[in-house]
C-alpha cells in the first residue's frame, strides 16, 4: 500500500463502531478478519498482537468523539436519557465521522440529522430537536467570527435598496417549544453536577431527566455573544423574519416586507417597531456591511 491507501485503511478501521462490549469488531466491512487487516499495516510487539494494538486506537477514537459530543449537547442528553443519547451518538457519528482537525465541528450536522431520525428521540422528538438546535447555536455563537459593526452614521444613511450583513456569530433559531429556559437550566444543572475534577456524575440508569411540562408554542430566538458570553434573546416573528431575509441577501426594503408579511401589527405602528429593532441591533452590534 502507498501512504494514502494505508491512511484510508487505518482510518476506516479506527472509525468502525465498537461492539456493545466496547471491543473492536472481528470483521471489516468487506468481510475480511480484522486480524488480517491489522497485520497488513501494524506489527505486533512482545505484549500485544497487531489486532490488540489497533483496538487501542479504535477504542480511544470512540471514547474521544462520544465524549466531545456529550460535552456539546448536555441538555439533549438529559432530555432523552444517557443510554438513548449514546445510541443516537453512535448512529450519527457512523454517518458523520470527524472530518476536521478540530472536534469543535463534530456536532455541526446533528440537528439536521436528528430531524430525519426521530426513532432516536422517542416521544420527546420535537423538544429534543429544539434542544439540539439551541445547543449547536450556542457553539456557533460562542466562537464564530465577529466583524466591524455599522456606525450610527452608517445606519442613519441606510435606504430601502441597502444591503446589510449580520454578524457571523448571530444565530437565528425558530423553536416549537419555549426550550431556551429549559436549556439554560439544564446547563446550570450540568455544571453543578460536575466535580472539581471536571467529571460529571453519571446517571447509571440512563433515564431521562425530569423536565417541566412544556406546551408547544412558537418561539423565535436570536442567539448572540456579548463579551465572550452567549445569550438567548427572544424576538418577535416580524423581527426574526426580517433578520432571516437580511441574512439571505435581501435589500432592507425587501427584508422589511418579508418581515411584516402576514403580520397583525397595524401599518401605522410598524415604523415604531423598526426603529426599536435598529436601536437594539446597533447597541448589540449585530449589523455590518452587506
Amino acid at each position: 500500500m502507498d501512504l494514502a491507501a494505508l491512511q484510508r485503511e487505518m482510518a476506516a478501521a479506527v472509525m468502525r463502531p465498537l461492539t456493545p462490549e466496547e471491543n473492536m469488531r472481528k470483521t471489516a466491512p468487506d468481510g475480511r478478519p480484522m486480524t488480517e487487516v491489522a497485520e497488513s499495516f501494524i506489527a505486533p510487539n512482545s505484549r500485544l498482537t497487531a489486532f490488540e494494538r489497533l483496538e487501542i486506537y479504535n477504542r480511544q477514537y470512540w471514547y474521544r468523539v462520544l465524549g466531545a459530543l456529550a460535552e456539546d449537547f448536555p441538555a439533549l442528553r438529559a432530555v432523552i436519557g444517557s443510554r438513548r443519547f449514546e445510541a443516537l451518538s453512535i448512529a450519527y457519528l457512523a454517518e458523520h465521522p470527524s472530518r476536521s482537525f478540530t472536534l469543535r465541528n463534530l456536532g455541526s450536522k446533528l440537528p439536521a440529522w436528528l430531524a430525519a431520525h426521530p426513532e432516536h428521540t422517542g416521544r420527546r422528538h420535537r423538544l429534543a430537536l429544539d434542544v439540539a438546535k439551541l445547543e449547536w447555536a450556542f457553539v456557533e455563537a460562542f466562537d464564530a467570527a465577529e466583524l466591524a459593526p455599522l456606525t450610527q452614521r452608517q445606519i442613519a444613511a441606510l435606504q430601502g435598496e441597502s444591503k446589510l450583513g449580520l454578524q457571523p456569530y448571530l444565530q437565528l433559531v425558530a423553536l416549537h417549544y419555549p426550550a431556551d429556559d429549559l436549556v439554560i437550566e439544564l446547563h446550570r444543572r450540568e455544571k453543578r453536577q460536575t466535580s472539581e475534577a471536571g467529571v460529571a456524575h453519571e446517571d447509571e440508569s440512563g433515564a431521562q431527566t425530569a423536565v417541566p411540562k412544556l406546551r408547544p408554542r412558537p418561539i423565535w430566538l436570536a442567539v448572540h455573544r456579548v463579551d465572550l458570553s452567549v445569550y438567548y434573546r427572544r424576538i418577535g416573528r416580524e423581527e426574526f423574519q426580517t433578520l432571516i431575509a437580511l441574512r439571505s441577501g435581501s435589500t432592507l426594503g425587501e427584508a422589511l416586507e418579508a418581515g411584516f408579511a402576514g403580520s397583525r401589527i397595524p401599518e401605522h405602528k410598524r415604523a415604531e417597531h423598526v426603529q426599536e429593532w435598529f436601536g437594539n441591533w446597533a447597541e448589540l452590534g449585530w449589523i455590518c456591511q452587506g
